[in-house]
């Protein structure tokens, strides 16, 4: 039986314009997070279960994760997210160094899930994250970093929104208004997160299945229905829990001043899945009708570190997936095409006797950093402008005994072009005139 020719489901094969591509958004990943002092780390590939276990969530945990037993009878996990492991590795240096700690990576992750439009089982995930911050300062610079990508894209509050919430609040409500157990809270949390993308009716029979008191659920659905800061602010002065919002509220001020605000709306479904989040959590959203979901997610998480018996430290990050990223900006026309490669210049020879020189050329305005093809074997001009074509260099030089004689060749600029004729001596003219 023949092997397939096709990746693994949910992976995909980079072949040279998918990874023109990818290199591209990678770059301007790693400007972004430069321009805000972050630094690059990465870690391995494999974690041990337990450390998804501790804190990441049951669905994370029994559904999702490509988990095996290795040759040392060690549980490990292709890493599903990047979470758990910075903050492992923030536990084990943290307290020799200054604050805050502001890291970003690019990581490879896996997770076993439905192949379907944004999402797959393989992607690369711009993650930030920043250890130490004070409160509701690192919240805003997260979000600076995050819309800020997008931003150097060309997007604006036409293409995207923010949306926010923050969990002590939410807590507050389940445990001080609604007075629900934490077997109960957990499944309405997941309720809640679903709660935009199924009708009325299967809203309220899952809400049902958790919720016998009927004054009860009335409150939890009046929570569904919050849609400002100043709205979730008087529901919570009218049930006597304002000060859970005393953080969530300076947050909302800051943001007047960040730049921000013109981004950020309240939504009270914003909860986040995964279980390590304890403060202010955000989704961004593309607003377009045909690609309306989320572009990226994240959130505070204050006690990650004490599940490696460390003391708290206050964190704050986000991840956004190449796959997400790429739909978002193909969807608003923000993504240039990739089908050719960026090569400054074709250096061609017409006979063998030239070839030499064309070596010699080619060496030379590489030294010089211009991208430069060798044609490889004499070819003639017809030959030499179809294969420009297909590659789409920004010039071509075609050497032949005659430049050899003369010690000139001409240049042809493709963007305009444009001709002129240099000493094949002066590499350094022939690239100021291709730039």
């Amino acid at each position: 039986m023949a092997l397939s020719k096709l990746p693994y489901k949910g992976t995909r094969d980079f072949f040279p314009p998918q990874m023109r591509q990818r290199d591209f958004l990678f770059q301007k990943m790693r400007e972004i997070a430069e321009l805000h002092s972050y630094e690059p780390y990465d870690g391995p590939l494999l974690e041990e279960v337990d450390l998804y276990l501790a804190k990441s969530g049951e669905e994370l945990i029994n559904e999702q994760i490509y988990s095996f037993i290795d040759r040392g009878e060690r549980k490990v996990a292709i890493r599903p997210e990047m979470t758990p492991t910075v903050a492992r590795m923030v536990a084990q240096i943290h307290k020799e160094q200054s604050k805050p700690l502001r890291w970003y990576a690019i990581p490879n992750l896996m997770r076993y899930e439905k192949p379907q439009k944004g999402r797959l089982r393989e992607h690369w995930q711009f993650n930030c994250d920043i250890f130490g911050a004070p409160e509701g300062l690192g919240e805003i610079e997260i979000l600076q970093v995050a819309s800020g990508l997008l931003k150097s894209f060309g997007a604006t509050e036409e293409h995207f929104e923010i949306l926010i919430n923050d969990r002590r609040i939410v807590d507050a409500i389940f445990n001080n208004l609604l007075k629900l157990s934490a077997e109960q809270s957990h499944k309405l949390y997941k309720i809640i997160d679903k709660s935009k993308k199924v009708s009325p009716e299967a809203l309220d029979k899952m809400i049902s299945e958790i919720i016998s008191n009927d004054l009860t659920k009335n409150h939890f659905k009046e929570y569904l229905k919050l849609d400002s800061v100043a709205s979730v602010i008087s529901f919570l002065e009218r049930h006597a829990l304002k000060d859970s919002a005393a953080g969530f509220i300076a947050f909302s001020d800051r943001l007047q001043s960040s730049g921000l605000s013109k981004f950020v709306i309240y939504d009270p479904t914003i909860v986040r899945g995964l279980d390590y989040y304890t403060g202010i959590v955000f989704e961004i959203f593309d607003k377009s009708p045909d690609n309306r979901r989320a572009i990226c997610g994240g959130g505070a998480y204050a006690n990650l570190l004490q599940i490696f018996n460390e003391d708290p430290l206050p964190g704050v990050g986000f991840g956004l997936g190449d796959v997400t990223l790429a739909d978002f900006l193909k969807t608003h026309g923000l993504l240039k095409e990739f089908e050719k490669p960026d090569i400054g210049v074709l250096v061609a020879y017409l006979d063998a006797s030239s070839e030499a020189v064309a070596m010699e050329l080619s060496r030379k305005l590489r030294s010089l950093g211009l991208n430069t093809e060798l044609y490889l074997g004499e070819a003639k001009p017809k030959k030499i402008f179809s294969h420009t074509d297909k590659r789409g260099h920004k010039g071509v030089i075609m050497i032949g005994s005659n430049e050899v004689q003369t010690g000139e060749v001409e240049i042809k600029r493709l963007t305009d072009q444009e001709k002129a004729r240099l000493k094949i001596e002066s590499p350094e003219l022939i690239k100021k005139f291709l730039e």
